[in-house]
């Protein structure tokens, strides 16, 4: 088997989108719609939970993307109700299988609740060993089931209080929403380092991810939810409370370089112009002498555009990507194993050719992927290629939902610039530098005694501590 995907196999994956309504006709197609615009964070499966005006709930979950799972009237007209929650799958915490598929559900003492959950605890290991010496039973591997758990075994009197509770148990980044008989929850981490947003489509709510989310269904955006903030959705309105104290935001970074959509806006910033300004951050710091500015597709694209216009060189679409292909494909011969990489992206010769090339990408990781895009381009005809990064060198990993490799697999924790720029075969190689970051993000630069955001990836200042890391018997440097 070889991958059709040796591109997207080198990058840090995505980390689940979460999708909630309230108060609407057609409440499951609607939230099928919205998990569609949040494919991009999940791939692995998909599942809706609704509620319905007796508050009963309904629950449909499987393994793949969103359109093979909620394509049909039938699939939908079991999910009845005007309140859902959504979610799409790429596991960070927890094994592959249909058990570990959200949102989770669940009859409870006060009654049914539903949970789905972007993100990942960092001491989700030591909570789960402690309810389960207490009697609790885990039918999955996700850290989300620990939140239900400690939701169910809260003392406090009302649902929120419970969640509220639940919450000030665990560490880690999250945004959630839930359900239970009468109210939707959205609540997002201390330091809002997951996304969460609020829309309103006519009398009703939604929260979710991204923006673009809103946009499929026509929903109105209203705003960020609040780092530490948890709203409560009901038929009298919305109302809002402190989930944990007000702190500093650390909202992760590589959200406006690789994980969001373009078309969507976070935390005040619109993805597709930071990541232009990225692109013109770079062409400002690490010019070089070129003809034409070619992105690795799809995600160098902007800033590429940006990188062009800075610098006043043609944007070219020197590589060319097959967006019709599947993950895998079965090869049984190894004489053509190699050209497996361009069953996905192809060089375009014609615009290579002679070429002096500024080529674009949004990261390295393992550094497989950027040698295997340089050798293309120059077997293309290209005369020389300049590699331009739009961030900052990987160094480190995360452990705040988001799937990365081990730091000894990291190329840019072992190895220097220079000899990265050797490995993948460039004629030089530069990063944006994580001041250029941050200006891009609207900042002078970053303050280095408190980060306007969270960068550990590229710092390995991690804003909140890694608990399971230890108990794991592994170390965070």
């Amino acid at each position: 088997m070889i991958s059709t995907n040796p591109f997207d196999d080198d990058k840090l994956h995505e980390e689940c989108g979460i999708f909630g309504i309230f108060g609407v006709d057609e409440a499951a197609a609607r939230t099928a719609l919205g998990l569609h615009a949040l494919q991009h964070r999940g791939t692995e499966g998909a599942g809706i939970v609704t509620s319905d005006d007796n508050g009963y709930f309904y629950a449909h979950r499987a393994m793949g993307k969103v359109g093979d799972n909620f394509n049909s009237a039938d699939v939908i007209a079991k999910l009845p109700g005007h309140m859902a929650i959504g979610h799409n799958r790429y596991s960070t915490a927890g094994d592959k299988g249909v058990l570990n598929i959200q949102p989770l559900s669940a009859h409870m003492g006060f009654g049914d609740f539903g949970l789905a959950h972007n993100g990942n605890l960092t001491n989700a290991i030591a909570l789960r060993n402690t309810l389960v010496q207490g009697g609790c039973i885990f039918q999955s591997t996700m850290d989300t089931e620990v939140i239900m758990h400690l939701v169910s075994h809260s003392m406090e009197m009302n649902v929120a209080d419970k969640i509220v509770d639940a919450l000030q148990q665990v560490e880690g980044a999250y945004s959630l929403v839930a359900i239970d008989k009468e109210n939707m929850y959205g609540v997002r981490d201390p330091l809002g380092i997951r996304p969460l947003v609020l829309g309103k489509l006519g009398t009703g709510y939604v929260l979710t991810s991204e923006t673009c989310a809103l946009d499929i269904i026509g929903a109105e955006f209203v705003r960020d939810i609040e780092a530490g903030e948890i709203v409560i959705i009901n038929k009298k309105g919305i109302t809002t409370r402190r989930a944990a104290a007000k702190k500093p935001s650390k909202f992760c970074s590589f959200e406006y370089v690789y994980f969001a959509r373009p078309d969507s806006n976070i935390d005040g910033r619109h993805v597709y112009g930071t990541r232009k300004a990225i692109g013109r951050e770079l062409a400002k710091e690490s010019h070089v002498e070129a003809d034409i500015v070619v992105p690795v597709p799809d995600s160098g694209v902007p800033a590429s555009i940006g990188y062009a216009a800075q610098c006043g060189l043609p944007f070219e679409l020197g590589i060319i990507r097959n967006h019709y292909i599947g993950r895998t494909f079965i090869e049984p011969t190894d004489s053509v194993r190699h050209l497996g990489v361009k069953l996905k992206h192809n060089a375009n010769a014609e615009v290579l050719r002679g070429k002096r090339v500024i080529l674009i990408d949004d990261s390295i990781v393992r550094g497989t992927t950027s040698k295997k895009i340089v050798t293309m381009v120059k077997e293309a005809g290209a005369k020389e290629v300049h590699m331009r990064i739009a961030s900052p060198p990987t160094t480190d990993s995360c452990f705040y939902g988001v799937d990365t490799p081990e730091r000894d697999k990291l190329m840019a924790a072992n190895h220097t610039v220079e000899e990265m720029c050797k490995m993948i075969g460039a004629d030089s190689l530069a990063f944006v530098s994580i001041d250029g970051l941050y200006r891009a993000m609207g900042f002078e630069k970053r303050n280095d005694n408190q980060p306007q955001a969270c960068d550990a990836c590229f710092t390995g200042q991690y804003p909140v501590r890694i608990l399971d890391r230890r108990i794991m018997g592994k170390r965070d440097d």
